[in-house]
């Protein structure tokens, strides 16, 4: 792992940060431990607040605006919400130091792209960015996304360089290839987990306790994970699915699998169903004795079922089966729009392989699947919370065709205030399956 000290170039060479959200702090502290020299602000009214936080980083200075840090600055790094992205650089562009490279972490690259181009001195060199895990978990092996979108191979080094002791594995795209491989992978893993969340609030339901009906490794997954998406910030979540051209049709296709999938399951179209189910299985996963059927599962069960929230049922009992609606919707979805999700593991998050690990345990079980089915037809247990999912798929489904930022916002945040009091005991389940599925993946 290099530190600025390694690069002759590097003794003068100044870090700007353009936001100091949970992101932009992580950056902060990464790379100044690493010895880089950091000039960052936020909004003014937090200058202060952030004074304080970074006093015992002396390689951390603390600006009271985006003019001052683009002044400064050599390589400036806009670590803010996507849909804010063409309003700060408008801002702070104009300020921005005569030859320096600049560069965004904002998840969707569209938007950040067409603000630099507008607003950036022609003689700045542009370099973006995306780390793609959240600020909690450790970067080290994790796809960091770089692109050389205009700049100079010098100027690229020196970025690599920089960002090297995050110790990420550096994978190199295009703006457009960055925005089509997240919208494959993030967005409908995002919108499931949504509105997994909205059924559960309709029916004002935690759904781990007292019921047995939520228990087991594929539903930790389900749990942990919308949990640990609602306790984060709304807007994370809006600026990838609802500025990302490519993250549209996938959102709309998830919520029609859904849909569909719902119906033939309430009519009680068996054969239809089961048909559908195994075409998208094989699309997806192969046919059962490919060489891609004898590779290697990504998760290991074992590992899931140690991090429930619920109590596993008394001696004698069983634990409900489960359709996996949402399991079946995915896998449907990605067989409609001829999407591999194993073409994308280099550009992964954590989340979305704990996703793909269990849909693939699934679908990779004869019996387990054959299971689902069997509910989805006959057992009329998950039929409230199916129907509110589906319906919380469509509305999400609209959401993003209409570009609502604030009715996203408004759907996000009354289900975010209803868990809100389960969130500091399930983060922490949810930080520790995470880890726990990466240690095991470098087993």
């Amino acid at each position: 792992m290099a530190s600025a000290s390694e690069f002759e170039w590097s003794k003068d060479f100044v870090v700007g940060l353009i936001g100091m959200g949970d992101m932009g702090k992580m950056y902060a502290r990464r790379l100044s431990n690493a010895g880089w020299r950091i000039m960052a602000c936020d909004r003014e009214e937090k200058y202060d607040e952030l004074v304080e936080e970074f006093s015992d980083h002396n390689n951390v200075q603390i600006l009271r605006n985006g003019h001052l840090v683009s002044r400064a600055s050599n390589y400036i790094i806009y670590s803010v919400e996507a849909a804010a992205i063409g309003r700060v650089v408008a801002q702070f562009g104009p300020s921005t130091r005569l030859g320096a490279i600049v560069g965004g972490q904002t998840s969707c690259k569209d938007p950040e792209i067409k603000a630099f181009e507008e607003y950036l001195p022609q003689d700045v060199d542009i370099v973006s960015c995306h780390s793609l895990h959240g600020p909690n978990v450790d970067p080290r092996g994790q796809p960091l996304v770089l692109i050389k979108h205009q700049a100079s191979d010098s100027s690229f080094s020196k970025v690599e360089s920089v960002l090297s002791c995050l110790g990420s594995t550096h994978v190199y795209l295009t703006a457009k290839e960055h925005d089509r491989i997240t919208a494959n992978t993030q967005a409908v893993t995002h919108a499931s987990f949504l509105s997994m969340g909205k059924a559960w609030h309709a029916n004002k339901q935690f759904p781990w306790e007292g019921s047995s009906r939520y228990v087991g490794g594929i539903e930790n997954v389900k749990i942990n994970l919308m949990l640990r998406i609602y306790a984060q910030k709304w807007h994370v979540y809006a600026g990838l699915a609802i500025l990302n051209p490519e993250a549209h049709k996938q959102i709309n296709q998830f919520a029609k699998s859904t849909t569909e999938l719902f119906y033939l399951m309430l009519e009680g179209r068996g054969d239809e169903l089961r048909e559908r189910v195994y075409k998208a299985k094989e699309k997806v996963f192969g046919a059962e004795g490919s060489p891609k059927w004898a590779e290697k599962p990504l998760l290991r069960p074992e590992v899931l079922d140690k991090f429930s929230l619920g109590k596993l049922p008394e001696d004698g009992q069983k634990t409900l089966g489960n359709n996996h609606l949402s399991l079946l919707a995915m896998v449907d979805c990605w067989s409609a729009l001829g999407i591999v999700p194993y073409d994308h593991m280099i550009c992964s998050t954590p989340l979305f392989r704990l996703w793909l690990g269990v849909t693939e345990h699934l679908f990779r079980n004869r019996g387990l699947l054959d299971e689902c089915l069997r509910v989805g037809l006959e057992d009329n247990t998950f039929r409230r919370d199916d129907l509110q999912f589906t319906i919380a798929a469509s509305g999400w489904a609209e959401c993003v065709s209409l570009r609502q930022f604030e009715t996203w916002r408004e759907r996000f945040s009354v289900t975010q205030k209803f868990f809100e009091p389960r969130f500091e005991g399930a983060v922490g389940v949810g930080n520790a399956m995470i880890r726990a599925v990466l240690e095991s993946e470098r087993d």
